[in-house]
């Protein structure tokens, strides 16, 4: 009989958080790249890298019937672009998060 690692409920619950926040990403991600269309090429792989954390963020933030609102095949190039720098600017600490976070919202909001 093999052993098998203690998992807890707590394990399981974050492993779950973390299935359902990268799928939530990746059809996001999709989106956009079906909405930009050839402009997609533009970005960079850690500028998409970025994106898709930055978005990981704005899924943790929000709640999920606001998310499922949002529209992310809308957004042109400069609204992804903005979106980026707000992501820079949390990940350095240069803005409070959730401000970054309520705007990268209010960008793709807008586009709804």
């Amino acid at each position: 009989m093999s052993k098998r690692p203690d998992v807890t409920d707590e394990d399981i619950g974050m492993r779950a958080f973390q299935l359902k926040k990268g799928k939530a990403v990746e059809r996001s991600v999709q989106r956009m790249r079906r909405g930009l269309k050839d402009q997609w090429g533009a970005l960079t792989n850690p500028e998409v890298e970025e994106l898709e954390w930055i978005l990981g963020e704005l899924w943790a933030y929000v709640a999920r019937a606001e998310w499922e609102e949002l529209h992310f095949g809308k957004l042109s190039l400069r609204e992804v672009r903005d979106i980026l720098k707000d992501g820079r600017d949390m990940r350095t600490h240069a803005r409070n998060a959730v401000e970054v976070l309520n705007e990268v919202k209010a960008i793709v909001v807008a586009k709804g």
